[in-house]
Order: structure tokens, then sequence, then C-alpha cells
């Protein structure tokens, strides 16, 4: 690896010039929004409503992810709509902010007003043929695409557990988003709580359920392994890890 004084040395000029083509690649390949609305559920959650001529007449589905632009470059945080009004170019997102990266400070620092560039709606997690009973197993950053769900099918059809690191908090938020009947385990810093998780989704696979896991890549490879093992068929269960610890861009 060369020392950092060797590193090739880029001119103002190529950089003026890069910053160019990133400014052209964006209007090109992003919508343009304004943020209609922001509002602090928690400490940790900001409900973000968007709006702009550029969301109207878009098909979207449950499960469809965007990609909002951080900054001046190409770097881009992966959320998951909770509902889309192509009528009146409006879409609701769900912003969990945890630690210090972009988008907990791009979400944090939202205010009304303020405008933002995106990919998509893209494909994410295929949603469409989902027969009920229906599980989803997740966490904090799933909350948005399970009240997407809640939208799609009965709320009797459909079962929400999530692990979580904060009940209160948590609670707080999935009360305020129309979630208030998921259960909610405490996360243990072993993953001893999984093995509840597992015990109750099995039980629920005998009576036929079909199951929805997303959010930690570990926790979603544990469950899904013993649904598996107890003879669930693949077609029966729809997995996407949204992140894992130490890791970015899993989504």
């Amino acid at each position: 690896m060369n020392e950092p004084s060797q590193q090739p040395q880029i001119s103002e000029s190529s950089q003026a010039q890069q910053g160019r083509v990133t400014r052209m690649l964006l209007q090109w390949l992003m919508r343009s929004a304004r943020v209609a609305a922001v509002e602090t559920l928690s400490p940790h959650f900001q409900l973000i409503e968007l709006q702009g001529e550029a969301l109207r007449g878009v098909a979207w589905t449950a499960g469809q992810k965007i990609q909002v632009a951080m900054g001046a470059g190409l770097s881009a945080r992966t959320y998951t709509p909770m509902s889309w009004d192509a009528g009146k170019g409006r879409t609701r997102l769900l912003a969990f902010s945890h630690g210090d990266g972009p988008g907990s400070r791009w979400a944090s620092g939202l205010r009304d007003g303020d405008t933002c560039q995106f990919f998509g709606p893209r494909r994410s997690l295929e949603l469409a043929g989902l027969v009920a009973p229906v599980v989803l197993f997740g966490d904090e950053t799933s909350f948005g695409l399970a009240a997407s769900l809640r939208q799609t099918l009965r709320a009797s059809d459909t079962l929400h557990m999530f692990e979580a690191t904060d009940v209160a908090e948590s609670r707080q938020v999935l009360d305020a988003v129309s979630l208030g009947e998921a259960r909610l385990i405490a996360r243990s810093a072993d993953d001893a709580h999984l093995a509840t998780v597992e015990a109750e989704l099995l039980r629920l696979a005998a009576n036929g359920a079909q199951f929805v896991l997303i959010g930690k890549a570990s926790s979603i490879q544990r469950i899904s392994r013993a649904l598996k093992a107890a003879s669930v068929a693949s077609s029966r269960i729809k997995a996407k890890a949204y992140w894992a610890p130490g890791k970015s861009g899993l989504d």
C-alpha cells in the first residue's frame, strides 16, 4: 500500500469536472422531492413525508425501496416507503437513526421545506402473492415495511414480531404508525432472545403461516435455518437482510 504522500494528486480542475459530472448524473437518474413534513416520534425515529411532481404517477408496491442521496456525491441510504400517493405525489418514510452515520445525520437534521434527491422506487423484497396467515419478523429497521404491508393485508391476517434494543421506545413508535398490536422482544447481548422467537415461529409454521424475515442479517439467517430444519418450504419464506454490524450497503 502506498503511503499518503505518494498518492496521485487530483487537480482542482479535475475535481470540478468530476463534480459537474456527478451533478449531471443526479439530475438524470434521480427524482427530486421536498420535505412536506417531518415528525420526531422518538429520539431515534422520524416520520418523513416527501412531496413533488416527480413522485406523481409513480408505480409503487409494498416492499420496494428508494435510495436517498447523502451529500454532494453518489452516496445514498436505503429506505422502504410506508405508503405512496401517486395522485398527489407524496410518499412517507419512517427513518431509524442509530449511530452517527450519514443516514442518521440526514434524518435527524431534516426540516420542513428541505429538498432531497433519490433513486427509485426499485425492487427490494417481493411481497406479491402472500397468502394469510403471514408472520413478519424484523427489528427497528423493519417498521416501515411492516406498516406498508399492513395496508396490503388485513391486520387480522398478519402477526408482527420485532427484536428491539429499546422496547419502550419501539412501542411508542409502533403505536404511532398503527402497529400497536406487534409483539416486541428485547435483544440480549448473546442473542439468547432468538430462542423465544424460534419457538414462536415454529409453532406458527405448523399452522401453515408464510414468513417475511427482514432486518439484521445474523438474526434472519438463524430463524431461516430453524424454519427450514422444521421442513418449512422455501416458497413460504421471504427474507431480506437490511444490515449487519460493521457493514453497509446490504440493501
